[in-house]
């Protein structure tokens, strides 16, 4: 049984996660079935409806962290969406070129190098590069 602050949570997460990433962010949560469903619903309720919504840093920020993190993980795929969230979240072409230099010199150039290519192409294909 869930309670109120989690369906509150989970409210606020879909508003964001769709605010920040569009109809196609929301496509893994509505084409869940119900094995991946919890996966989903964690994402959405507490990665987006407890932790990005938090009012200490601004999304725009939080995205500039995500695309460090995710370099230095390794996570291209990952990184791809999270560029496109963060020029919604109004992080410009000139910084997430500037944060991949960064995370690069500290993350390693292969992981770099991977995610340049990627970012690239997220850029590419918003019509941001």
């Amino acid at each position: 049984m869930s309670s109120s602050h989690d369906t509150e949570a989970a409210e606020r997460g879909r508003a964001l996660r769709e605010q920040i990433f569009g109809a196609e962010g929301m496509k893994s949560h509505i084409d869940a079935d119900d094995f991946t469903m919890p996966l989903q619903d964690a994402v959405t309720r507490i990665c987006f409806g407890e932790v990005w919504s938090r009012p200490t840093l601004s999304l725009k920020l939080r995205s500039m962290l995500t695309i460090a993190i995710l370099v230095g993980q390794t996570r291209p795929a990952q990184l791809r969406n999270h560029v496109k969230g963060a020029i919604a979240n109004g992080v410009t072409k000139e910084e997430i070129r500037e944060i991949l230099l960064h995370a690069t010199l500290y993350a390693g150039l292969p992981a770099g190098a991977d995610s340049w290519r990627e970012a690239a192409a997220a850029l590419r294909e918003i019509d941001a590069y």
